[in-house]
């Protein structure tokens, strides 16, 4: 990314405000990437307990797969989801509040005895499933922003504090020779001057 600049006081001053903001905003950005590794790296860590508890708990169920054919799936079903929002880093993330279920109502005496813990059974597995899901999203969106939070990073330090420093070095050295040529200028002048002054003497 070039940087755009004259070759002038108003620019270098400008450069320098940039360059000064831009140092200033350098910590405060990477303190928050690297809040929002360890906050990726816990979410990461959460979504894969959620799915090895829904995995195992899918396990010991699985001699009851034989009945699962006889089971009524309109017995239980999610009826609403409740999440929140937390803010971790500057970053909205869901947070699970709650899970209703709707049950619909069975006859004990004709349906098998093993319903009322098939529903329980389901009811665990869905919780785990959709914590799993939260997680997952969570995960997502914090290694989203922490994506975009390097970039700003490497952005700052490899392309704009360089490219700002780079430019007001060229600025500076500019009015350096202007300033000098000037000097130059006028001891050429003044030395003519005074050569003149002596061969009108003579």
């Amino acid at each position: 990314m070039a940087i755009k600049f004259q070759y002038n006081k108003t620019s270098l001053g400008e450069l320098g405000k940039q360059l000064k903001m831009r140092r200033n905003a350098l910590p405060t950005i990477k303190s928050k990437e690297s809040a929002l590794r360890s906050e990726v790296k816990r979410a990461k860590n959460a979504a894969r307990e959620y799915r090895e508890r829904l995995d195992r708990a899918i396990g010991e169920y699985d001699y009851m797969v034989a009945l699962w054919g006889e089971f009524d799936p309109t017995l239980l079903r999610v009826a609403d989801v409740e999440l929140a929002t937390q803010k971790i880093a500057g970053v909205r993330i869901p947070v699970l509040e709650g899970i209703r279920f709707e049950e619909k109502p069975f006859d004990a005496f004709s349906s098998p005895l093993w319903f009322s813990d098939g529903v329980r059974i389901l009811k665990e597995l869905a919780e785990l499933g959709i914590n799993s899901e939260v997680c997952d999203r969570r995960m997502e969106l914090l290694d989203y922003a922490r994506r975009k939070t390097t970039q700003k990073v490497n952005l700052y330090e490899k392309v704009q504090i360089p490219g700002y420093e780079d430019a007001i070095r060229k600025i500076k050295r500019f009015m350096e020779d202007e300033e000098n040529l000037s000097k130059s200028a006028q001891k050429i002048v003044k030395t003519r001057q005074q050569e003149a002054a002596e061969g009108s003497m003579l």
